[in-house]
């Protein structure tokens, strides 16, 4: 009786720790930062079920061709782009009302390359530093109890059907690298809030996520040359299925739109409504216990006469403590 006790508890003990190694990896492929994009992204796994009191720290890299469609007047043909994007984010979980939630912050720098013909010339700019830094804040509503260490792998590895339903605000902050004399910038000299709500559901190794958002812009009022800058706000919704071939080792496939975002210069509207298709593909896969990485392509065209056509890919790993 006493070796079969024994045997008992050490199979208890041992199938803890695999649930403990099999969900801190899941973690890290949570976490894989989304490849940056203007006005648009596609991140998948931003409401999944995260321990709290936990710190997360990733890092990516993400470089992006893209043509670009100016208005007429500017006299701008045949602009293509070229942006090398290095990121980090940091996250830290919490409990809050009772409800698991997180704060992220991301900075990123850039480096880009806009090349083209104006007034008929060829022409190339190029611009390097910090983008705007991110905070976002969301708590999940429904579903995803806080939990820490041993009692989220135990929820985690009996749970196999589950929604969940979430809110966030995405904060972006005017931190970037501007100049009012020029029309192309890294920064944009205003603040832009983004309201979100998601929903994911969890079927055995299926996952389907939804996301909708509004962005909305305060004025810049230090714009090219002194102008004063105006934007409606722009509504978009992503959607995410996401397949888990085992644990840390999963794919998905995004889709994306969005539409609105007109502009107004000194109190003159620009016919630049802003109309984006998106779609993405990702691959998450361990490296070590520690180390998680993830993979992806991302790609915009624009429904309009005025915007971008843009193609990224990307590479995200992610620790945490």
């Amino acid at each position: 009786m006493l070796f079969r006790t024994i045997f008992s508890r050490l199979t208890a003990y041992l199938k803890l720790l695999k649930n403990l190694f099999v969900w801190s990896l899941c973690v890290f492929l949570i976490l894989g930062l989304p490849i940056l994009c203007l006005a648009q992204e596609l991140e998948p796994r931003r409401w999944s079920h995260l321990p709290t009191g936990t710190n997360f720290l990733g890092g990516g890299y993400a470089y992006t061709e893209a043509n670009i469609l100016f208005d007429p007047v500017l006299r701008i043909e045949d602009a293509e782009m070229e942006m090398h994007t290095w990121t980090v984010k940091f996250i830290r979980t919490f409990e809050l009302f009772q409800k698991s939630a997180r704060i992220d912050l991301t900075q990123a720098y850039q480096e880009g390359r806009w090349t083209g013909l104006l007034n008929g010339a060829p022409a190339s700019i190029k611009r390097r530093g910090l983008s705007d830094s991110i905070l976002r804040f969301a708590i999940n509503l429904y579903g995803a109890p806080p939990l820490e260490g041993k009692e989220f792998a135990a929820y985690r590895a009996k749970v196999d059907v589950e929604t969940i339903f979430g809110t966030a605000l995405v904060v972006h902050l005017p931190t970037g690298d501007y100049m009012n004399d020029k029309l192309i910038n890294l920064g944009t000299n205003r603040f832009t809030f983004r309201p979100q709500l998601g929903v994911v559901h969890n079927r055995g190794k299926w996952s389907f996520e939804l996301t909708g958002a509004v962005w909305l812009y305060t004025e810049n009022n230090d714009f090219f040359n002194g102008s004063k800058l105006e934007q409606d706000p722009y509504f978009t919704a992503q959607t995410h299925l996401i397949y888990s071939f085992r644990p840390g080792l999963w794919a998905s496939a995004s889709a994306g739109y969005g539409d609105g975002g007109k502009s107004t210069i000194n109190g003159v509207e620009k016919n630049d409504r802003k109309k984006n298709l998106a779609w993405a593909f990702s691959f998450g896969f361990p490296i070590t216990r520690q180390l998680g990485v993830k993979v992806a392509y991302l790609a915009t065209r624009t429904q309009e006469s005025i915007g971008q056509d843009s193609d990224s890919i990307g590479a995200a790993f992610s620790i945490f403590w």
